[in-house]
């Protein structure tokens, strides 16, 4: 899962301070994840699946298929 995060990451020229700045979520906890330390509860998830445009089965390795899930009416992907 961390590689993938870090992918994702990289392919958007993204640092992790970029990220933490347009997700909200904390530069030490996303190197955790990338590194794989920690893993990222649901709602984190979630997050970065809509941040990425991909799924979260994708994201933690369970399908080769980056191509995100359709949206479920309510979810707001303004990022």
């Amino acid at each position: 899962m961390g590689e993938r995060l870090r992918r994702l990451r990289k392919e958007r020229g993204l640092t992790q301070v970029a990220m933490e700045m347009r997700t909200g979520i904390e530069q030490t906890l996303l190197s955790k994840y990338e590194r794989g330390e920690r893993v990222p509860p649901t709602e984190t998830l979630m997050l970065l699946a809509r941040f990425f445009h991909t799924s979260m089965d994708y994201i933690a390795g369970l399908t080769d298929c980056p191509q995100p899930y359709p949206a479920a009416r309510g979810m707001d992907d303004s990022f």
